[in-house]
């Protein structure tokens, strides 16, 4: 698989276990990442499953009923240094008891990836970058108003 293909993949699995409601594991991704959080930044995988466990309302089923998704990735790799950012775009989409199947948010991520023993890791994440708010009252448990 090559490098490109290898951090859309990481951008794709988060994706896929915020989707399916495991916090823990969507957490490991970030374990040695810098996440910027509003005004805040946090580091390493503990304080992120904090603020998910915190945030994030988790139904019966064991998942957010939300779909993550993530678009244009445009990934750039410097090679010799191991390094890579990759910004892109997600949409979440939720149905929930109380809300029919709609956009809820969408923005932007800003990521860094350094390559570790040949595989590829979030080194950081710029979570700020929510650009368009609908209604997050189902997803999550803090109110969100636009950037």
């Amino acid at each position: 698989m090559n490098d490109a293909t290898a951090i859309t993949n990481l951008l794709y699995r988060y994706a896929e276990l915020m989707d399916a409601g495991d916090l823990e594991a969507v957490a490991a991704l970030f374990d040695k990442a810098r996440i910027k959080t509003g005004d805040a930044e946090v580091e390493g995988s503990a304080p992120m499953l904090a603020l998910w466990r915190a945030n994030v309302r988790i139904y019966p089923c064991g998942t957010p009923r939300t779909k993550h998704v993530i678009t244009n990735p445009i990934v750039e790799i410097d090679e010799e240094a191991g390094t890579a950012t990759c910004r892109s775009y997600y949409t979440v989409f939720q149905a929930a008891p109380d809300l029919p199947l709609q956009a809820i948010c969408a923005g932007r991520y800003h990521d860094a990836f350094v390559r570790e023993d040949g595989q590829w890791r979030f080194s950081r994440r710029d979570y700020s970058l929510l650009d368009l708010v609908g209604d997050l009252s189902q997803h999550l448990l803090i109110p969100v108003a636009a950037q």
